[in-house]
């Protein structure tokens, strides 16, 4: 078997240490690789790896374009995956107006453009009433808020967001107070599934707002769903998590996760084997 060198990228928050790459790494390393977790943005030699996997670059969307830089400079140093036309795409949460217009069942979503006036008559003229505000490049429900439409503090908060980047606006899916399912899927195979429930009295499923997970056995609508929704990705997607809630009786796109997914490879026995096949499937041949 052929060895190759693979990088593994993260960040560098030592309050949270992503164990998901070093699995992956190790398991790699014991298939015959040379396998490193490194830091997307420290001065590393790119062009000594053939294969550069984006994995727990949470900090990406408060350094945008230096991420999308580094995208674009280690793609042609090495390869990159997700490669960048596929990150570029799916950076911004416009996107998902994309996929409604498709036909995939999507929330309606109002993005209210960087230096926007007039926010709260134009979140008000929604006729939503409960309303998630948040950034359209962001992650984590980081900077989410929940609230009626014309209230002073979600108006305040989307003001505050416009006042540095775009805003969206969606109305209120109350089907994820009881689950968010999220369908993981390796070279366009369903590799594993999670359904993920938010605290009692919150809405926001990630862990780090209390949520927990479970694994779930994935229906044929939810499966219908996210096909549909990869379709209509730019090709060269390898890995991607699609994120449903039930929404009016139908499993309905919350995010496309293409970028850098937390992949619950806890939630299956194999999910780590078959991610690592994912990434081996991508070195070149010898």
């Amino acid at each position: 078997m052929t060895s190759h060198r693979i990088a593994l990228c993260t960040w560098s928050d030592p309050a949270y240490v992503d164990p998901e790459p070093r699995e992956a790494a190790a398991l790699l390393r014991a298939r015959g690789h040379r396998a490193d977790v490194v830091v997307w943005h420290e001065e590393v030699d790119w062009s000594s790896y053939e294969l550069v996997v984006i994995r727990s670059t949470w900090d990406y969307f408060d350094r945008l374009q230096e991420f999308l830089a580094w995208v674009d400079r280690v793609d042609v140093e090495s390869r990159i995956i997700n490669p960048p036309n596929v990150i570029r795409w799916n950076v911004h949460k416009g996107y998902l107006a994309e996929l409604g217009a498709a036909g995939v069942p999507v929330l309606p979503m109002l993005v209210l453009p960087q230096g926007a006036v007039d926010v709260a008559a134009r979140i008000v003229a929604t006729g939503w009433g409960r309303v998630v505000v948040k950034p359209a490049v962001d992650g984590g429900a980081r900077q989410a808020a929940l609230g009626e439409a014309g209230s002073e503090t979600l108006v305040a908060h989307a003001e505050r967001i416009a006042g540095v980047g775009d805003v969206v606006v969606q109305p209120y899916a109350s089907g994820i107070e009881q689950e968010e399912v999220s369908l993981f899927l390796f070279d366009g195979e369903v590799s594993h599934a999670v359904r993920k429930v938010p605290a009692s009295g919150d809405y926001r499923v990630q862990a780090h707002h209390g949520g927990s997970e479970e694994p779930h056995v994935v229906t044929e609508a939810e499966l219908a769903t996210a096909r549909a929704a990869l379709a209509l990705a730019p090709a060269g997607v390898v890995y991607a998590r699609v994120d449903l809630v039930e929404h009016e009786g139908v499993p309905t796109v919350m995010e496309l996760e293409l970028i850098e997914p937390d992949l619950f490879l806890r939630a299956d026995d194999r999910a780590l084997e078959r991610f690592v096949d994912c990434v081996e499937g991508q070195l070149p041949r010898a």
